[in-house]
């Protein structure tokens, strides 16, 4: 079974992509970066290792819009 793994990750590309544009993405926006992000193909065992590398899960591409939303109030903690 292959795992497909974003490189950067997702969330750190939606983020810097926000931070970018000054406002909150658009739906239509998180989906199109999604879809244009780059993309690994990777065992699970590899995936298991670039997710230890980060210290971090990535966000779920499938349910890309929700989990951002989860991830965006998650930084707002932080701040």
């Amino acid at each position: 079974m292959v795992d497909l793994v974003f490189v950067p990750a997702l969330v750190a590309v939606l983020l810097n992509k926000e931070r970018e544009k000054g406002s909150p993405l658009t739906e239509a926006e998180v989906i199109e970066i999604r879809d244009t992000s780059e993309v690994i193909a990777a065992t699970r065992e590899q995936h298991l290792e670039v997710i230890k590398e980060r210290g971090y899960l990535d966000i779920d591409p499938e349910n890309v819009w929700e989990a951002w939303q989860e991830a965006r109030r998650d930084f707002e903690d932080l701040h």
